[in-house]
């Protein structure tokens, strides 16, 4: 099953296009989620936003070493394994080696991330630079949606209609911002990373039925001993009413509590 994505080109970023560095005064949360940073370039690669590379010239430790911002785009996210790639069309990539990755995403919030490579261009497509996804992330100004993950056994379900068939999924978790469903690959064929789900009647347990409009954001296919071939459907609200997502905002934050009782 294949879920690349590829970008929607706007063409080449311009200077003005650039991005800075997040300050060293700042106050970033650290992304080390796989799923979410998969999320995230995702996101990047079909807005057409521009990534700003600050490369380190070989034996320089500091800024001082940089050799000036190189702009580039994301043509395409595999999550599966995990892999992205680099659009440099109007520019030269770096020389081997490190550099940092900034962006940012819908212009609410800066994603930073460090690469270290050879940045050796694909066969017969000299703009374009294969990578692996980051081990982690900076994000800086993210309106938060910290996840719940649903307990294994409870009635955690999403129920809609699209395309003239029917789902009715597992979630595996769930925000202010968005829910994870689970699937086989059977089961999800008709839903891509754009898809609106209307009216999707979202079971959060005994005590709560929400019903809500979705986007999916992200699809990414995994395997486990116990259910083999899966897939993970990402999805953000798309439309969902002030009171919903007031209750939703209560019913996390009680799940969070609730969890975090568990632990101690």
């Amino acid at each position: 099953m294949n879920v690349s994505v590829a970008l929607a080109r706007k063409g080449p970023p311009k200077p003005a296009d650039a991005v800075t560095r997040i300050p060293g005064n700042a106050a970033p949360h650290q992304m080390c989620d796989p799923f979410d940073i998969g999320e995230a370039l995702t996101t990047l690669s079909l807005r057409g936003d521009a990534l700003t590379l600050y490369a380190r010239d070989a034996g320089d430790a500091g800024d001082a070493g940089d050799a000036g911002p190189i702009l580039a785009r994301i043509a395409s996210v595999d999550p599966e394994l995990p892999h992205f790639v680099l659009d440099f069309t109007g520019s030269t990539p770096p020389p081997a080696g490190h550099a940092t990755v900034v962006a940012s995403i819908a212009g609410n919030a800066k994603l930073q991330f460090e690469l270290d490579s050879n940045w050796d261009t694909a066969v017969g497509e000299p703009h374009l630079v294969p990578a692996t996804f980051p081990d982690a992330c900076l994000v800086l100004n993210r309106r938060s949606a910290r996840r719940v993950e649903t307990p294994v056994g409870g009635n955690f379900m999403a129920s809609f209609g699209a395309g003239g068939k029917q789902y009715e999924l597992p979630l595996y978790d769930f925000s202010e911002g968005g829910v994870g469903m689970r699937a086989t690959p059977e089961e999800c064929f008709g839903l891509h990373v754009g898809k609106k789900l209307v009216g999707v009647r979202l079971e959060l347990g005994p005590a709560l039925v929400i019903v809500a409009d979705l986007e999916v954001r992200l699809l990414r296919p995994f395997r486990t001993y116990l259910l083999g071939e899966q897939v993970q459907i990402g999805c953000s609200f798309a439309s969902i009413s002030m009171q919903m997502q007031q209750t939703l905002g209560r019913f996390v934050t009680a799940g969070r509590e609730e969890r975090r009782a568990l632990r101690r």
